[in-house]
């Protein structure tokens, strides 16, 4: 090697040596976000639709795990509360179901249909006190959704207030006159 190669050679890793800080840092940037490192970096609005092809493929662990993910990046986005209570409630998980669902009450309390998931969760539970509850809240909240007022039905039916459930499944059918399930459980009743 002569004596221009070696400057040569020199030089290169001279600057090879300034990428490698300059590289270094952008890395510790402070005004670079620092991401935590056992979650991904996908975004929780890519996790959710990919949650929901997940369940639309009936894949439900896959969505409950990308639901997780999702929660964890985002802890204050309901749409993610929701559908991980929703999925939680169908693999039977109600106690994680009741908590998304209230988690998501606490950052929205006037979002009628997760009064109505919330509540429907505690009826299977056999909480009727509390399904009662939220779908009071429901109805207060919007008293024009007829879905309400068949849900509310079929809890006052497991309680054993038939003449109450026959005015719910009534008012169901006066909103919407082509709700069939609510006309055939009212005919059923009477």
């Amino acid at each position: 090697m002569n004596l221009f190669q070696i400057i040569m050679l020199a030089i290169s890793f001279y600057f090879a040596y300034q990428i490698y800080l300059h590289v270094n840092n952008l890395k510790d940037s402070p005004n670079k976000p620092k991401r935590d490192n056992k979650l991904s970096i996908v975004d929780p609005e890519y996790l959710l639709k990919r949650a929901d092809e997940a369940y639309e493929s009936s894949n439900y662990t896959e969505a409950l795990r990308l639901l997780r993910e999702a929660h964890a990046k985002d802890k204050t986005d309901t749409e993610i509360l929701n559908k991980l209570g929703f999925i939680l409630a169908k693999n039977e998980n109600f106690d994680e179901a009741i908590e998304a669902y209230l988690n998501s009450l606490e950052i929205n309390p006037d979002d009628d249909t997760v009064h109505n998931a919330i509540a429907s969760v505690y009826r299977k539970t056999k909480q009727t006190d509390k399904a009662q509850e939220h779908y009071e809240t429901a109805l207060g909240i919007d008293s024009k959704y007829a879905v309400t007022y068949f849900n509310y039905a079929n809890l006052l039916v497991d309680m054993g207030e038939i003449q109450k459930a026959k005015e719910m499944y009534a008012r169901a059918v006066e909103i919407d006159p082509s709700f069939t399930q609510a006309k055939f459980e009212l005919e059923k009743l009477r």
